[in-house]
């Protein structure tokens, strides 16, 4: 039988030192740095679990989001992170744009969202999640 005890995401980066400071220094979060496992890192995520970052010296972005974020207020987050330097992915798509800020509102009757990439072009996104989104 499959029971498991734990579950953990993880994904790649070609440059660890840059995702480290990345992780930890511009979005804050608890970054724990491995020496073993091929020198990944982890960070911990703010309702509980982490993520194992691993260094893959041929990677290549994803072309979907690996990360989202929720917060109660998509313009205070987005304009924090532009303060720290973090572009966020403005849409220009016909059927699918973002504002002048790089939120998406509401469309096809989702959340607030916005998009940007870490320095290893992996799409991370920072949302008003609903409580389906976030499992509860």
């Amino acid at each position: 039988m499959f029971t498991t005890k734990q579950a953990y995401s993880s994904f790649a980066v070609p440059d660890v030192e840059e995702a480290v400071a990345f992780y930890r220094d511009t979005l804050g979060l608890d970054v724990t740095v491995w020496e073993e496992m091929g020198g990944g890192f982890t960070f911990k995520l703010p309702a509980g679990g982490s993520v194992f970052v691993y260094p893959k010296e041929d990677h290549e972005p994803a072309v979907f989001t690996i990360l989202n974020f929720g917060v109660d207020d998509i313009d205070a987050a987005v304009d924090d992170l532009n303060a720290r330097g973090v572009v966020t992915k403005i849409y220009t798509d016909p059927d699918f744009g973002t504002d002048e800020k790089g939120i998406s509102r509401g469309f096809m009757g989702g959340p607030d969202m916005a998009w940007f990439r870490d320095p290893a072009g992996n799409v991370i996104s920072v949302g008003v999640m609903t409580p389906q989104m976030l499992g509860e």
